[in-house]
């Protein structure tokens, strides 16, 4: 249903406003130490926030966490609250994993850095074959850096200058990714902040499940590698048309150009990722956030044909300044965590867990939009779970740009709060980690519910 004067995403508007506003009443009214410290401690901050990129949070102010333990978060006032959210994928597996949380205890004991490796990381490079692939791994903090280097390796084992992405908003901060397509062209987009360079010398944007403007952008011979999610994430989420992977992988290797697969997102999809669930066969394979349970840790791997042209490609070059690496990255920390989590909590029987539980809550959520007759969606991709305030399914990102209702979101998003249910802000995701109970997902359910009951009313 459009967006009227009157209404949006099937809501009255004023019915919406008023129940914005009681909501931010009520967060803020159980939660009086928590503004009591963020104005006497705030300032120091970037505005006001120790992340400024996070400010945006549809709260009234940020809520401060006290604990956090399985899939449950405590803030500073005492509220209990069931944790949907978990990191925005970076605790999917749980907050504090035990395998995990014992790796930090045993390894701060022998120190944190150093610049050199350990046995860990010996274990960590099987254990990063065994659940991804035949790959040649390196460690990085992020998956912006793994994603940033990556880029780097594509354009020096091709030759070739840009980088082919999707329009809509890609997920990490990789300054080639901000470009977006304005009536079929590629141009910067606006909210990158301190921009200088045109990035349309560097990318070109295509539309997600379009095959034929990828191999048009291919076609010009200045793509080194096409950088893309398995499913669109970070705006209102898309899923891949039935051909669209195989359409990338032929095109692909047709106008010789890497294939960067990032499942830092759909990690969530079951063991190994989307790439291994459905088989798909990337160049280079990127993922980051929860694979060493929360510990600041993403991995990037080529293929060995991929890594031999890049042996190659340095053995005329002069050693050092590569722009790739950074002195904290692969530090023991990482690898103890990394090795615990592949191996104990990385597990098909969590994955088993998490499927069960994300397939429940999403059939309550769609449930609960059929029953207000809202014109609304529910997605779904492993135990990552979506409701989208209009209609689908989604086929791309001027699609799923169209799609996004800011003000009914961070509505939602302030009410379930209110009602002990924490969802990641933005895109109305919702992650089941192992050791998310029954009981929650129902409370989510019901409280989803009860919100649809006021707004549709």
């Amino acid at each position: 249903m459009p967006s009227s004067a009157d209404h949006i995403a099937g809501i009255d508007r004023a019915r919406l406003q008023a129940i914005a506003a009681r909501e931010a009443e009520a967060y803020a009214a159980a939660r009086p130490e928590t503004r009591a410290a963020l104005d006497a401690g705030a300032e120091a901050f970037l505005d006001g926030v120790p992340m400024h990129w996070m400010k945006d949070w549809p709260m009234p102010f940020p809520m401060l966490v006290a604990k956090a333990k399985g899939a449950k978060l405590s803030d500073l006032d005492g509220n209990k609250i069931d944790d949907f959210c978990l990191g925005d994928t970076g605790s999917m597996f749980g907050h504090s994993p035990a395998p995990v949380s014992k790796a930090i205890r045993d390894q701060a004991q022998n120190g944190l850095t150093y610049m050199l490796p350990t046995q860990a990381a010996l274990a960590a490079g099987q254990l990063l074959t065994q659940r991804f692939g035949d790959f040649r791994w390196q460690i990085a903090t992020t998956a912006t850096d793994a994603n940033r280097f990556a880029l780097r390796v594509a354009r020096a084992v091709t030759g070739k200058p840009k980088v082919l992405v999707f329009n809509g908003c890609y997920h990490g901060t990789v300054d080639d990714a901000m470009v977006a397509l304005e009536d079929g062209v590629t141009v910067t987009r606006a909210g990158l902040t301190g921009q200088v360079t045109d990035l349309t010398t560097l990318a070109t944007c295509a539309e997600f499940n379009d095959l034929s403007s990828v191999e048009a952008a291919l076609a010009t011979g200045q793509i080194a590698a096409i950088l893309t999610e398995p499913v669109m994430t970070n705006s209102c989420m898309v899923l891949p048309d039935p051909d669209f992977h195989t359409g990338l992988r032929d095109l692909a290797t047709k106008y010789g150009a890497l294939l960067i697969i990032d499942e830092t997102h759909t990690i969530s999809s079951g063991l190994g990722g989307y790439t291994r669930v459905h088989g798909l066969e990337p160049d280079i394979f990127v993922v980051g956030k929860c694979v060493a349970g929360g510990m600041p840790t993403a991995v990037w791997g080529l293929r060995p044909e991929v890594a031999a042209q890049y042996a190659r490609y340095n053995e005329a070059r002069p050693s050092g300044h590569s722009g790739m690496g950074t002195t904290l990255s692969a530090n023991p920390m990482q690898f103890a965590c990394l090795t615990a989590t592949l191996s104990e909590v990385m597990t098909p029987k969590a994955y088993a867990r998490m499927e069960k539980g994300a397939k429940r809550l999403a059939g309550g959520l769609a449930r609960a939009i059929a029953a207000h007759g809202a014109p609304w969606h529910v997605v779904r991709v492993g135990a990552r779970v979506e409701f989208i305030c209009a209609p689908g399914p989604l086929k791309n990102g001027t699609e799923a740009a169209a799609a996004h209702m800011p003000s009914v979101e961070a509505t939602l998003h302030t009410a379930l709060l209110n009602r002990g249910c924490l969802i990641a802000p933005f895109h109305n995701m919702m992650l089941i980690s192992p050791v998310t109970k029954k009981r929650q997902i129902d409370r989510l359910i019901t409280a989803f519910d009860s919100i649809l009951t006021e707004l549709f009313a």
